[in-house]
């Protein structure tokens, strides 16, 4: 999800969309973005898999930019508390760094008519305090994200759901009031997790704490949490998949907020890893004795617009914003060059499903938003809003986050606005994305939003009235309408063509307003070795596969 970085939910007929997402992250490319000197084009390597380990290993420690949120995957809804519990539970379905899906808990499932999905769960498996999972579980844990006592991050996924039920003693049916193309995706997501039902019901309110923790599935269990320091896993042995039992005895996750402590960590080998390289540490990571690599990403950095009701609720005052900002100023400066501009809020490597046509169609079709203080000068002036004032919130994560809302709040200034810039914890920028409180008051804020599935409309349904994610209220009946038809739609490429109306009313109306799209990083130091440089790190056990160099 994916905030600060953020992330989203979604699903639909995902088959037709493996095979092009699969070559995309199988196969070397070069990206290039314009760098910083003269010297040329940046360019770097996708890699799909780091070398195999050697070995399994007995511990190794990594970094994290912030302390998790919460454990209870109900409210996991960012990068620190997904990439501990990518390792620790795990949903009916996979998702795999490919971007493909596979089964999970469930060995399989069945969709006999458009609104019945019957899921048959893996025999054998066991939750990390030695019970059995059954369908009991899987209900209880699902059944979760529509109590609106629970308030679940999730909602959306489950938002057409009608019944989950225990069809079986393995075996769980759920119903829908109308078909949705989305939701078994979302099944390999935090929404599709199981839990034990038995825990859950014992922790109550405290589940997912640094104290009362999680009983999970996965090949990891979290064995302690200290507030404001670190998160230990501990390999779970009686785990069930061979494929992907931990290679390492244990894994330390120490919290770091300051951009600079991390990078100083790594290259002296205080820590073994980390993702999410600060941009401006990449040529110093790269001539370390470690490996930097870059790999697949579905995120599209964005400023939200968290305030309808101020000076950005006029769609020409946030078209005057961006296009007074410096955005290949900002890659440059703030990412070293290793990003590309995009006008869109979606990445091409999540159009798997369509025509190369329609994908090529839909970013070549783009509202343009180029370099223009003037234009945009006069936009403000017609809008009769100079010297109204926005106000920005940022975090001490990295030169990105600094120069971003910098760049944002210079170009304000440039076209008559006045700009005001909050700044946060790492951790309480994080409640940004969780709790509506926290917004209040403010216009902008910076995210790099994931999606979880090769589906342009897991990104546009945030944007629906009433969603979850829809941070600022942004409405409008026309791209609610079309959303609706999207997540109705059983044919992949029909999907698509709604979601390419989507983006294109996205373009115009800017409710987010896009900047540049990242590959992922990861940085491994010289004891380690065996990840997959992907976002799908989120939901996939990332940690398991690492063992010794």
């Amino acid at each position: 999800m994916s905030r600060t970085q953020t992330r989203t939910r979604t699903q639909f007929s995902f088959v037709p969309a493996i095979a092009l997402v699969s070559a995309l992250a199988l196969t070397s490319c070069t990206a290039a973005g314009t760098g910083p000197t003269s010297e040329g084009p940046v360019t770097y390597e996708l890699t799909a898999q780091t070398p195999a380990p050697s070995g399994d290993i007995d511990s190794f420690t990594w970094v994290t930019y912030a302390e998790p949120y919460s454990l209870d995957n109900a409210y996991a809804f960012d990068y620190p508390d997904n990439q501990v519990l990518s390792n620790v539970c795990e949903s009916l379905l996979r998702l795999n760094p490919d971007f493909s899906i596979s089964p999970s808990l469930a060995e399989s499932f069945d969709n006999p008519d458009p609104v019945t999905w019957v899921y048959e769960l893996r025999s054998g498996v066991t939750f990390h305090d030695g019970s059995p999972v059954t369908a009991a579980d899987a209900v209880a844990s699902m059944q979760r994200h529509i109590n609106p006592e629970i308030g679940s991050s999730w909602y959306s996924v489950y938002q057409n759901v009608a019944s989950i039920d225990e069809t079986g003693p393995m075996e769980v049916t759920v119903t829908l009031m109308k078909p949705d193309s989305l939701f078994n995706q979302g099944m390999s997501g935090a929404a599709g997790v199981v839990e034990s039902a038995q825990t859950l019901a014992d922790a109550g309110r405290e589940y997912g704490n640094s104290t009362a923790l999680v009983n999970c599935t996965g090949p990891f269990e979290v064995s302690s949490w200290k507030s404001g320091e670190s998160i230990t896993l501990t390999r779970y042995d009686q785990y069930w998949n061979p494929e992907l039992m931990a290679k390492a005895e244990e894994v330390t996750m120490l919290f770091m907020a300051d951009p600079n402590a991390r990078v100083n960590a790594l290259t002296s080998g205080q820590v073994d890893g980390g993702w999410f390289v600060p941009s401006e540490a990449i040529e110093k990571l790269q001539a370390s004795s470690g490996d930097l690599y870059f790999g697949l990403n579905s995120s599209v950095a964005s400023l939200i617009v968290s305030n309808m009701e101020g000076v950005l609720g006029d769609v020409n005052v946030r078209k005057a914003l961006l296009m007074a900002i410096d955005r290949q100023g900002v890659v440059d400066a703030g990412l070293q060059g290793y990003a590309q501009l995009t006008n869109a809020l979606t990445t091409e490597s999540v159009w798997g499903g369509v025509s190369a046509e329609t994908r090529d169609e839909t970013f070549a079709g783009l509202e343009e938003y180029p370099y223009d203080v003037d234009a945009a000068k006069k936009l403000i002036e017609d809008a009769g809003v100079a010297g109204e004032t926005i106000v920005i919130r940022t975090a001490p994560m990295g030169a990105e986050f600094t120069i971003v809302a910098q760049a944002t709040a210079a170009a304000a200034k440039s076209i008559g606005l006045e700009a005001t810039i909050e700044t946060m914890t790492p951790d309480a920028y994080t409640t940004l994305f969780a709790d509506p409180s926290a917004r209040e008051g403010v216009d902008l804020f910076l995210t790099s939003w994931y999606l979880s599935t090769p589906n342009p409309l897991e990104m546009y349904g945030v944007l629906q009235t009433g969603q979850f994610s829809n941070y600022g209220n942004w409405t409008d009946p026309q791209y609610d309408a079309l959303v609706d038809e999207g997540v109705a739609a059983q044919d992949a490429q029909e999907s698509a063509e709604i979601s390419a109306q989507l983006q294109q009313i996205a373009s115009e109306q800017l409710p987010w307003l896009p900047l540049y799209e990242v590959p992922m990083t990861v940085y491994l130091g010289g004891r380690i070795t065996g990840v997959a440089p992907s976002v799908a790190m989120l939901y996939y056990p990332w940690a398991a596969t690492i063992g010794k160099r």
